[in-house]
């Protein structure tokens, strides 16, 4: 048996467009500027108190920050004003691998449980993952306790636990729970970064991803 945990943002998901603009409204909030948009997406994949201390300082104003940015992206994602579309060839690997024999697969996300239950529900994905890690549950990535907890869950060995992210902080988490790293270079983090954090490899589309999972099969 192999478990193949995934991120959701910037892996599955192309959130940015969403992020930026409730972050956005977030700031407004608060009376401060926004960061830039590269500033932004650095800390997707973050708990938001992380991300919001990575971008304030841990004095400022976070736990406004994270409340704020919480009813700004529930707004939005109900005027259905800002799409969160799959990444190309996300759902088609998904399918497969759901499909075969001896794979499990997991989520392990910087997203509240109510976010991955409205993914998952969204795109009909229920009962696919078997096990959903999430802010709710565990400290932030990078700590390993997301991954720890998920191997636990599906009583998965480190040997046969992959992690697939497009973060650093993916990485460094796999790194600390001494699981196989991969990679996606379409999401927030270059694949430079991410090969020096740790990553095995770095996957230039879906199709390459399905390839180095399969190999591992």
């Amino acid at each position: 048996m192999i478990l193949i945990v995934f991120d959701v943002d910037g892996t599955l998901v192309d959130s940015q467009h969403m992020i930026v603009a409730a972050q956005a409204a977030a700031f407004a909030s608060v009376g401060l500027p926004p960061p830039s948009r590269a500033r932004a997406l650095s800390v997707v994949g973050l708990s938001l108190p992380q991300a919001f201390a990575a971008l304030v300082g841990a004095d400022g104003p976070v736990a406004a920050l994270a409340e704020s940015y919480k009813a700004a992206f529930g707004r939005l994602r109900a005027e259905a004003a800002i799409r969160e579309p799959l990444f190309p060839g996300a759902a088609e690997l998904l399918a497969r691998l759901h499909g075969e024999p001896g794979v499990r697969l997991g989520i392990a996300t910087g997203k509240s449980r109510r976010g991955v239950d409205h993914l998952v529900a969204t795109h009909g994905w229920e009962g696919w993952f078997a096990t959903i890690q999430t802010a709710d549950d565990a400290p932030s990535k990078p700590h390993p306790a997301m991954l720890e907890q998920a191997m636990a869950a599906c009583g998965a060995a480190p040997a046969d636990t992959v992690m697939v992210g497009d973060s650093t902080y993916d990485m460094v988490m796999a790194r600390g729970a001494q699981v196989a790293a991969l990679g996606v270079a379409w999401g927030y983090h270059t694949p430079e970064a991410l090969l020096a954090a740790g990553a095995q490899a770095v996957a230039a589309t879906y199709a390459d991803l399905g390839a180095t999972l399969w190999a591992r099969l």
